[in-house]
């Protein structure tokens, strides 16, 4: 059984057949990546390095690295002759789909990244899912954090309690 786990939100909708491609390019680079049994170190961009050639087999544009012409962004509002006056940075992104893709480790949940991805997501154009990938386990210097639990408690809540409606699917994915 693998150690990769996901969760398709809302919980009242079959994912999409898309989803097993997406989990599958996670899946194929799992003993790599896993952080159930330890430590793997990686941090989100090493994870994106690992599964970079499997996303991008199935659609998904990369970022390639730290510098602007390296980085993928989604606009969010466009000013004068339609040009993006506000945009965010995505990890990934596939154009077919409108799958937009965030890749996260420590900050998962310690750093609220979560919070930020979602609330993002929300506003970026032609983003009609997101992908949260997070470790299952995150471990640090004074002990351990159940990551993929607690950030599923999280976006489960949010679309469970119909108080936020978010304009957008969300698969969550534990590695």
């Amino acid at each position: 059984m693998s150690d990769i786990r996901y969760c398709y939100y809302p919980r009242t909708r079959a994912p999409p057949d898309f989803v097993e491609e997406v989990v599958t390019a996670f899946q194929a680079n799992e003993d790599a990546i896993s952080t159930v049994e330890s430590d793997n170190g990686l941090k989100s961009d090493d994870v994106l390095d690992v599964v970079r050639d499997d996303m991008e087999a199935i659609g998904f544009e990369i970022e390639e690295g730290k510098s602007k012409d390296e980085k993928i962004f989604r606009p969010v509002l466009f000013g004068e002759n339609g040009e993006p006056d506000l945009q965010y940075e995505v990890d990934g992104y596939h154009e077919g789909e409108r799958y937009g893709l965030e890749v996260e480790a420590s900050r998962a949940v310690l750093g609220n990244a979560l919070y930020r991805d979602l609330i993002q997501a929300a506003v970026m154009v032609q983003v009609d899912t997101l992908v949260l990938v997070v470790p299952n386990v995150y471990r640090y210097s004074s002990g351990e954090s159940n990551a993929y639990a607690k950030c599923n408690d999280v976006v489960d809540t949010v679309y469970a309690s119909g108080r936020i409606e978010l304009p957008f699917e969300t698969l969550l994915i534990g590695y």
